[in-house]
């Protein structure tokens, strides 16, 4: 059983890993979720401190509770980002897209990058660095193949 903190932990970790590249959004939810994500960390602190200001300046003490649950509803929205992302890269591949993490260890291996061996029961954090790599280091007809 994992927790919480692990889970957005490997959330912020799989949102480094996983490449943002438009060619994967067809195929993948992440690109959507980590763009949607990473803008929630750089604007729900600004707008959380807007909402508080704006409250302490203008507002009536009577509306405190329901300014306090907006901000902490703001805060909440990138750390559902990062749990779903914690959950999804501890999710294994489908039998279809394992056989194509393991094309694409091979097409990535024959091209002479140093690579580590490929996981037996990969989940989509391996996919995901895998692809990042690929997209270094490969020209990008390899996606055409999934």
């Amino acid at each position: 059983m994992t927790t919480l903190t692990s889970t957005l932990h490997r959330g912020s970790a799989y949102l480094g890993a996983w490449p943002q590249e438009r060619q994967l959004a067809a195929l993948f939810p992440e690109y959507r979720i980590i763009t949607a994500t990473r803008l929630g960390l750089r604007a729900m602190p600004a707008l959380m401190v807007l909402c508080l200001l704006v409250q302490f300046q203008l507002g009536d003490p009577r509306y405190w509770p329901g300014v306090v649950s907006s901000v902490l509803f703001l805060a909440s929205l990138p750390m559902q980002g990062l749990y779903w992302l914690g959950k999804r890269a501890d999710t294994r591949l489908p039998p279809t897209l394992v056989n194509w993490y393991r094309q694409l260890y091979l097409k990535i291996a024959a091209a002479g990058v140093s690579i580590t061996e490929p996981v037996a029961q990969p989940c989509y954090f391996h996919l995901g660095e895998t692809l990042s790599l690929a997209f270094k280091q490969l020209d990008k007809s390899f996606i055409r193949d999934l």
